[in-house]
């Protein structure tokens, strides 16, 4: 019996100090977001409008991730503590609100675009899909300025 209690006591103390040390693991600024695929012009001109809408949110998610950070970084995988910023509770806290807020924005932005992006001209949907791959394209060539 006493054996049975150390044996519990002690998977008592591993799983209450794993969860104690996830909580001050340096988080990612920038989560794994990504696309798929960069198109061409004559490729999103033969899409139906349904799939540039898709495509067109798609790109609205990964921008609304990444540029806010990219005096920090450009790809995911960059926490604080990699850029010498220091891991503590207000550093940690103050990155927590910012990527719930970016996660809110990101959910109201996209339930606005499917109200309201299915009157928009699928000429014009091929133009900004298109736009925003150009700026992610060029989100690759960033470190070329430093």
């Amino acid at each position: 019996m006493k054996i049975k209690i150390i044996l519990l006591s002690f998977c008592f103390f591993i799983t209450a100090s794993s969860f104690a040390q996830k909580k001050d693991t340096p988080k990612s600024i920038i989560s794994n977001v990504g696309i798929k695929k960069y198109h061409d012009s004559e490729e999103l001109e033969r899409m139906q409008k349904g799939q540039l809408l898709n495509l067109y949110t798609e790109r609205i998610e990964v921008l609304a991730n990444i540029l806010p950070y990219i005096a920090f970084a450009t790809k995911p995988g960059i926490t604080m503590s990699t850029l010498g910023i220091p891991n503590s509770n207000s550093n940690r806290k103050a990155l927590d609100n910012q990527i719930e807020n970016t996660d809110t924005y990101v959910k109201n932005t996209i339930e606005f675009q499917k109200v309201i992006l299915p009157y928009s001209d699928t000429g014009n949907l091929v133009s900004a899909v298109l736009f925003y791959e150009d700026i992610m394209k060029s989100i690759h060539s960033y470190g070329d300025f430093n």
